[in-house]
């Protein structure tokens, strides 16, 4: 099924019928479009539904396409991955809940995002993939985003660290003695320049798809 957007045209393809039969389909649908020579470039976003097309498929479903000089394909959407592919994204968006203080020396890693019920003490630093929460006291080294997600929080009951990471943006820690802030949070600003420090409640204005980090607490 062909739909027409403001953004281009729509490819919603049967994930029913046989693949060879899908392509022949789909070319003769459209080679008998008519497209004026002087319309501008068409691009496509093709729905496969429940359908997982190989990297050798994929290839040539776009050539089906492409040859139609003014079909241009933007991006393709399955809702179908393959396992290993699905266990590496379960593995990287779980929440690892750890109850015990990182000491000076000890290092904590996980991937996808901690939650630290401790302190994490001068000397001691945890390390996430994604963010990192700690209801304790945070005086020693975070690491969120280790992997290159700029998107990563961290966020503390108590707020003192000797360095705040984000994927490759580092803030250290102030030159002079100061105290530190409760139900504070970190995070890359807009500009993407810098870690700004903000009360723990701006996590809901400026990162609100953690809301998806809520719905995983709550349902364990």
């Amino acid at each position: 099924m062909i739909k027409g957007t403001r953004d281009g045209l729509t490819l919603s393809m049967n994930d029913r019928c046989s693949w060879e039969e899908l392509l022949n389909e789909l070319d003769n649908i459209l080679t008998n479009k008519y497209m004026a020579a002087d319309e501008p470039l068409i691009t496509v976003k093709i729905e496969l539904g429940n359908r997982y097309i190989t990297d050798q498929q994929e290839q040539l479903l776009r050539e089906i396409i492409r040859k139609h000089n003014k079909l241009v394909v933007d991006h393709i959407e399955s809702n179908v991955i393959l396992k290993k592919d699905a266990l590496k994204w379960k593995d990287e968006t779980d929440i690892k809940l750890y109850n015990k203080i990182i000491r000076s020396g000890q290092v904590l890693e996980v991937h996808g995002d901690l939650l630290l019920i401790g302190d994490v003490n001068p000397g001691g630093k945890v390390i996430a993939t994604g963010n990192i929460f700690i209801i304790g006291n945070l005086r020693g080294i975070a690491h969120a985003g280790v992997n290159g997600n700029r998107e990563a929080v961290v966020a503390a009951s108590y707020m003192a660290p000797s360095q705040l990471r984000i994927a490759e943006v580092i803030s250290r820690s102030p030159d002079t003695d100061t105290e530190g802030v409760p139900m504070e949070c970190g995070f890359i600003n807009a500009n993407g320049e810098q870690i700004v420090m903000d009360r723990i409640n701006a996590i809901a204005k400026s990162r609100p798809e953690l809301n998806a980090f809520e719905r995983r607490v709550m349902n364990g």
